[in-house]
């Protein structure tokens, strides 16, 4: 499957989702607002029962339309009559029960001599509890002389009750959409470690041929009857082949000392070192393409020599591989606060500031399209950064773009490392 087939897999999916998210939120709405209406409705229709059998006790004669929404949970209900609250309860609960409408409800009755609700109660069809409730905030009316009120205090309770139902499924089809998205999530995850996969393959297979191919070209040279016969070509091509063997040797327990930081089993084998003499026999090679600057005073610490020099060998090959034709990178070393600074300096390409931390991640190497023009494993940095970390020393970095990079090391020096 190619990359652009997996992106717009990727986005089709993820609208799918939205929109399964978006219409089930749409549903859940409509059906509220639905149970809204019907709520209404049939509050209307009860309370209209209640004030007609309150005009039949009274003998008046029942108005048009006695009942008044004054919001979504206060109803007035205009009687025409003085109204008395014992025969107002029974008929209330009587009507709302006929109406399915199961739910606690609150009832104040407005006395036109004093001009309050001079009763005010809290009652409930599910049970036959009351209670006696405050109506002085209730909103009054001038329109009617006689006159009750009802609120439902816990419509919104009622209606979640009610759609309980709908609720559950729409908490279903959320968490069915959450394991689709976590497994096409998977699915790319495992896609980008299988290409990340092969590319390391790729890459150590090329980093490994070459000090092979250089061993097998040096050893046929060395297996010729002539060679024996010219000691300095000899010992040349001797000096190549431990060369090369050594190389071959730091890549492979690079990648085997890697697997085994990952595990935590990664032993060190610490011994008291001179930082100085170190970088410099690594800096034979490379003629003067580096510059050592030695500011510190004492270049003494405790470290692994093996992974010491891997660790300075991959920053300087990682400031080779990202300058220019002519490249200049400075190696240099400082005491402060009793610790030795090691820093390796080039004025390459430079990182921008979102990969900065990126780099130091295990494969990770900065997409250039699909130019692949650096060649590396895409560990250097990671191994760098694990074998920092196990010493316990400290790894900064301070890059920007087109002004290359400084990778700065700070190993403290105790005691027993004094110079």
């Amino acid at each position: 499957m190619s990359r652009r087939t997996i992106q717009l897999l990727t986005i089709f999916s993820a609208l799918l989702i939205i929109g399964v998210v978006i219409t089930q939120i749409y549903w859940v709405k409509q059906t509220l607002d639905l149970r809204h209406r019907q709520f209404n409705q049939n509050a209307h229709v009860a309370l209209q029962d209640v004030a007609g059998k309150l005009a039949h006790v009274s003998g008046v004669m029942q108005t048009t339309n006695p009942v008044e929404q004054l919001s979504t949970e206060y109803f007035l209900v205009n009687t025409n009559a003085t109204t008395q609250p014992d025969l107002l309860e029974l008929f209330i609960k009587d009507s709302f029960q006929k109406h399915n409408l199961i739910t606690d409800f609150e009832v104040g009755i407005y006395d036109c001599t004093t001009n309050r609700m001079r009763y005010g109660m809290s009652l409930s069809t599910k049970n036959n509890e009351k209670s006696p409730t405050a109506t002085s905030n209730w909103v009054k009316t001038d329109k009617y002389p006689y006159y009750f009120g009802v609120r439902f205090p816990e419509q919104e309770t009622y209606f979640a009750g009610s759609m309980t139902g709908a609720i559950w499924s729409s908490v279903l089809v959320l968490v069915a959409v959450s394991f689709f998205a976590y497994a096409l999530f998977i699915i790319l995850r495992q896609k980008q470690l299988s290409e990340v996969q092969r590319d390391f393959v790729n890459n150590m297979t090329h980093e490994l041929q070459t000090p092979i191919s250089t061993i097998r070209i040096a050893a046929d040279v060395l297996n010729s009857e002539s060679i024996i016969k010219q000691p300095e070509r000899h010992s040349r091509y001797v000096r190549i082949v431990q060369e090369e063997i050594l190389r071959l040797q730091g890549q492979v327990e690079m990648v085997l000392s890697m697997a085994k930081a990952e595990r935590n089993a990664l032993i060190l084998k610490e011994e008291t070192i001179d930082a100085h003499e170190v970088i410099q026999s690594l800096l034979l090679p490379f003629d003067d393409k580096i510059q050592f600057i030695s500011d510190a005073a004492n270049g003494v610490i405790r470290a692994d020599p093996f992974h010491f020099r891997c660790m300075i060998t991959n920053l300087i090959d990682n400031a080779l591989k990202y300058s220019d034709d002519a490249p200049k990178v400075i190696v240099k070393t400082s005491n402060k606060n009793g610790n030795l600074l090691v820093s390796v300096q080039d004025q390459g390409i430079g990182i921008a500031p979102e990969y900065q931390k990126k780099i130091f991640n295990q494969f990770f190497r900065i997409s250039s399209g699909d130019v692949h023009n650096v060649k590396g494993f895409g560990i250097g940095l990671s191994y760098v950064k694990q074998i920092v970390r196990a010493h316990g020393w400290l790894l900064e970095l301070d890059s920007a773009l087109g002004k290359g990079s400084t990778f700065k090391i700070t190993i403290p020096q105790g005691k027993g490392t004094a110079g």
